[in-house]
């Protein structure tokens, strides 16, 4: 059994802990307000951007004349996966979630014979993906300097991707993220980036009472590589959001938790020091009978 000074300690510690927890706690839940509004704001661009795409991509189809971007390489062999990470810690499974979900991917490529790669944003998940396929990182981009990753950081991803894949180096790319749900939902996310997917249900290109000044074509070349850097942007914004909300929801219940805990040791320190102040009556007692 801890002596009544460890179990003092010990208790002084934990209520240490939980004051930084705490703080963390009102932090997140401040910086998860403006995260969110700002993943909320993006949401509709980012959409919209993506269906006039697809609109247009599914009149063009994957023909000659189309932008690269879309037609692709004409293969499929080597998969370059985008996995948006935090930089930082103390925020639940944020980022585990998304490493498992790019290294489920990578692995089921794999198995059907396919190259996979990494391009790497931020620095979380790294480790993990280094180990389980050495040699796969082919980029990274670094956020740790940037307090908010924005567009500027999107756009230079984007192009940084774009040219390896015109080099030659990938034919598919997919970015994993989180998509924000609320403090207690985060949705790891996966969404084929090049070349651009033409939906199922994209309408048809026949019969269309709409002429286009330029030609489809030209349209697709210049809204390709803008689409890739939003939904890029887009990500990282949803990022933001999942982060703060899963730090915020991570840090509640490691103050709860240690409310618990205090509650427990001071309940072990009253008994420990009642059964001292009880031990040194018998002791007193017993002194004054053999008197």
């Amino acid at each position: 059994m801890a002596s009544l000074k460890e179990l003092k300690l010990r208790i002084a510690s934990v209520k240490s802990t939980q004051k930084i927890t705490k703080a963390k706690q009102m932090v997140a839940a401040a910086k998860l307000r403006k995260a969110q509004a700002a993943a909320e704001a993006a949401r509709p661009y980012a959409q919209r951007l993506e269906g006039v795409v697809a609109s247009l991509a599914s009149k063009v189809g994957k023909s000659d004349s189309a932008p690269r971007l879309l037609a692709g390489t004409g293969r499929d062999d080597t998969h370059l996966l985008l996995v948006a990470n935090g930089d930082k810690g103390l925020s639940g499974a944020f980022n585990a979630n998304i490493v498992k979900a790019a290294i489920a991917h990578a692995r089921a490529l794999i198995a059907q014979g396919k190259t996979v790669k990494f391009y790497l944003v931020g620095r979380k998940g790294r480790a993990v993906i280094s180990r389980s396929f050495p040699g796969m990182i082919v980029g990274q981009f670094d956020t740790a300097a940037v307090r908010q990753p924005g567009f500027t950081e999107a756009r230079a991803i984007a192009q940084d991707v774009s040219d390896r894949y015109f080099a030659g180096e990938f034919d598919v790319a997919h970015l994993f993220f989180s998509t924000f749900r609320s403090a207690l939902a985060q949705i790891p996310t996966e969404q084929q980036l090049i070349p651009a997917a033409i939906p199922a249900d994209a309408p048809a290109g026949t019969g269309a009472a709409v002429e286009y000044e330029p030609d489809e074509e030209a349209i697709l070349a210049d809204l390709l590589p803008r689409n890739i850097a939003i939904q890029i942007f887009k990500a990282l914004l949803e990022n933001q959001a999942s982060e703060q909300g899963a730090s915020m929801t991570a840090m509640d219940n490691a103050t709860r938790n240690a409310g618990d805990l205090i509650n427990r040791l001071t309940i072990e320190y009253n008994r420990s020091r009642q059964a001292a102040i009880t031990t040194e009556l018998v002791e007193i007692i017993s002194g004054a009978e053999a008197l």
